[in-house]
């Protein structure tokens, strides 16, 4: 699947002030880009490294 065919949604965090936020799709690899850039370069993780990912930005967040 090419990531062109990905389905991408909004973090829940982005709210509706705009273009500022990351998209994700899930396809095998969680696949990460920035919204603002949507041809732009993106990042590929395993479930288990976006898992690990997403506990560390939860855990740091005032």
């Amino acid at each position: 699947m090419s990531t062109t065919e990905l389905t991408w949604f909004k973090s829940s965090y982005s709210g509706t002030q705009g273009d500022n936020c990351v998209e994700v799709a899930m396809a095998g690899a969680v696949h990460v880009r920035d919204s603002k850039q949507k041809e732009g370069e993106e990042l590929a993780l395993s479930p288990t490294a976006w898992s690990k990912f997403v506990g560390y930005a939860t855990d740091a967040r005032v």
